[in-house]
């Protein structure tokens, strides 16, 4: 597996963000994880969007203030993931389901352990923002996920029916 970084989007991303985004389309994926809207804005207005997520002096009322990072492989600087990292969940959406992180990897690029890389580069990112523990949600058939959590000490606190009733899965991982 080759190293990944987490790197702040940037209009120079514009094309190769375009393209993984195309990709979960092209597989039936309409809905991109941790990705702060992407799969319904255009790159210029997302771009603006999660510019402003970045602030709290501009974060758009109904959201909170949050880093979104493309999981980008040194190798080849191609974007492998993307990962939104909240700096708390005081929403009620994400207090009950969202959580602190959320992220998703390019269908191409899944079940060769580019997510655990994410999530533990995520998690030094919430430690150094001051969180002491992070929320992560995940449907409980999602077991790529859910093997994800669990390897970066995630703890399983909860299942509950998620807003479409499948179940879903809260864990808990101490940053301390």
């Amino acid at each position: 597996m080759y190293d990944l970084e987490l790197v702040r989007p940037t209009s120079g991303h514009k094309n190769s963000a375009d393209e993984f985004k195309q990709e979960f389309f092209s597989c039936n994926e309409k809905v991109i994880n941790g990705s702060a809207l992407l799969d319904q804005l255009g790159y210029d207005a997302w771009l603006d969007h999660i510019t402003n997520l970045r602030n709290p002096e501009t974060e758009k009322n109904g959201w909170v203030v949050s880093d979104t990072f493309f999981a980008v492989r040194k190798s080849d600087s191609k974007i492998i993931g993307i990962i939104d990292i909240r700096h708390n969940i005081g929403d009620e959406f994400l207090s009950k389901y969202g959580g602190h992180i959320g992220y998703a990897v390019r269908p191409g690029e899944r079940r060769k352990g580019y997510a655990t890389q994410m999530l533990k580069l995520a998690l030094e990112h919430a430690k150094s923002i001051g969180l002491s523990r992070v929320m992560l949600g995940c449907y409980s058939d999602n077991w790529g996920s859910i093997r994800t959590i669990e390897k970066c000490g995630g703890v399983l606190t909860e299942t509950k029916p998620y807003i479409d009733e499948k179940p879903m899965n809260i864990y808990w991982i101490e940053l301390s």
